[in-house]
This record gives C-alpha cells, structure tokens and sequence, in this order.
C-alpha cells in the first residue's frame, strides 16, 4: 500500500482579481491535509475509488468522464503510461473542510497523483502535478485561477500570476496567520460567477478594484520579503476593504475579521471566495490566544494557526 498526502492552502492577498489576470499570493497551510493511499485491488474488479468522508465508493467505470475524481486518475496514469486496466483500490479523505476556501479539491486530487506515482514508481515533478490538477479544477471551479493547485503542488508561497510562469519567494521574517472558519460553505465557483457577472455591468468599477488589488499583492509580497511583518498586516486590512467593496463579505465574515482586529490582529481579511468560508488574522506569538478566543467568541466553528515560513 502506498500512502501520500497534500496540504491545504489560503490565500494571503488577490482573490477574484486573480482570475482577471492580477498578481495573487497564497501560502500552504500543513495543519489540514488530504490523503491517498493505493493498494491493489480484487482481480477483474478494475479501478475502485473510496472518498472515505464523502462515505462512497465506486468503480472508475461507473462514473461520468468529468468525474473529478475520475479525471485525475485517469490523468495521472496515462502520464505515468500505465494505462487504466488495473486492479486498483485508491482510498481519499482529508482533514480540510469542503468549500471553505483552503483549496479541498486541489489537495485531495494532489495526494492521488503522488500516490500514484510512488505506487507505480514514477516521480512526478510539481509543475507535472500542478497541471494535471488543475483539470480537475476545472470542473469544481468553472473558470479557476489555477492558484491552488499551483501552491498546493509546490508547497511553498507562491507568486501567482495567471498564465504567467508561477514564481516562489522567500519570507525575511516567519509570521503566523490563525484561520477563521465561519461555518458556512463557500462554493468557489457561485462567487467568481457573481463576480463576473458584476464586472460585466460595471466593468470599469470592477477594473479599478482588480488593480488596486493586484497593487496590493505586489506591495504584500515586498513586505513580506524585507520582513515587515506589520505593513502585511495593513495591506490585509486594505485588501479586505476592497472585497467588500467587490461584494463578496457577508455578515458573519465581517463579524469575524472584526474579532480578529479587535483581540490584537495586525490585519484580518475575508480569504478564498467569501460569501462564507474563512477569514485569515495575522497574530503574533503574544496575541494569538486573545484572537483565538475573540474569534471563537464571534462564532467562528474551528481556528487554526499556520506559520508561513
């Protein structure tokens, strides 16, 4: 049996305007992951795929051609050249909350593919990964950016720039962001169609917000880079000004982002999506409890903490 695993990921700054070709970053977050594991399965029974949380299982034959599951199985072994007449049992699950905006879909497609290739002893490069990912990005998202599956198969901030070559970077000065959950689905694809649909009747205001926010991400990653921990923090603030203004927050997000504030946060912002979903704070060492608690306190269902580094 072979086993491999994917973490899960936020965005730091440039959601929706990263769909209109502005810069984005997003970063792992190694406290939630998605898992795989591949054994052999009964002979003449082909390809079984289990989604252990989703509790269903099914052969690869009995499923659509634009199955997700299906498509990056598929994908991935005729990369590999396997071909798909194999006795396989491929088993998922994942400790990343669905539709929450830390990049499920990606992860969970991301652990198969190195699954697989450890199983069949093919390594796959991270940019083979990322690609192959994004196909069935394709199908959960409509129209993605193509940024969680490239910070989820690279495993380290990214750069993000559509249909530009995707660049890491470093981080001068390592920095914590706990993780918001409000509790509320946020389906990926329902907000960029608002959005879009918004841009499409006032393109001009809408045009103005991408720029803004891709200025913003440029600045971000500046900041980050020289270690000036506190101007992320006022560029997260700003970036989540800018979302409202788009008219993606919602009533709890904003109940959460201002807990956030209020326990001592340098910055907090609505990440991925909104409508629901996450809200992001960056704390410190001597304020992440007092967020946490705020946070908890204004509802949020669960709080994590992840260093960027």
């Amino acid at each position: 049996m072979t086993v491999a695993y994917a973490s899960g990921k936020v965005i730091l700054f440039g959601e929706h305007a990263v769909v209109y070709g502005q810069p984005a970053i997003a970063v792992p977050v190694n406290q939630v992951q998605a898992q795989a594991t591949v054994e052999k399965g009964p002979a003449g029974r082909g390809i079984t795929i289990t989604a252990e949380d989703l509790q269903q299982s099914y052969s690869l034959d009995q499923v659509p051609a634009n199955d997700a599951l299906r498509t990056i199985v598929v994908g991935t072994l005729e990369h590999i050249g396997v071909g798909t007449k194999r006795d396989l049992t491929i088993t998922v699950s994942s400790t990343i909350p669905i539709a929450r905006g830390l990049g499920s879909g990606a992860a969970v497609s991301t652990a198969i593919v190195r699954a697989l290739g450890q199983h069949f002893g093919s390594f796959v490069p991270p940019q083979v990964v990322s690609n192959l990912v994004y196909e069935t990005e394709k199908i959960h998202h409509g129209t993605p950016s193509g940024i969680d599956n490239t910070v989820i198969a690279f495993e380290k901030p990214v750069y993000f720039v559509r249909d530009r070559k995707m660049e890491t970077f470093s981080v001068e000065s390592p920095f914590l962001l706990s993780i918001a959950d409000s509790g509320i689905a946020s389906p990926t694809r329902i907000a960029v169609s608002h959005v879009r649909r918004a841009w499409e009747r006032e393109r001009e205001k809408y045009e103005e917000l991408f720029d803004e926010i891709g200025t913003i991400a440029e600045m971000g990653r500046q900041a980050i880079e020289r270690g000036e921990t506190e101007t992320v923090g006022r560029l997260m603030n700003e970036n989540h000004r800018l979302l409202q203004l788009m008219g993606v927050s919602s009533p709890e997000l904003e109940g959460l982002v201002e807990a956030a504030r209020q326990g001592g946060a340098l910055g907090a912002k609505l990440s991925g999506a909104g409508r629901g979903g996450n809200i992001i704070a960056l704390v410190t060492q001597e304020t992440r409890s007092r967020v946490d608690m705020m946070l908890r306190v204004a509802g949020a269902q669960d709080v994590i903490v992840t260093e960027v580094s």
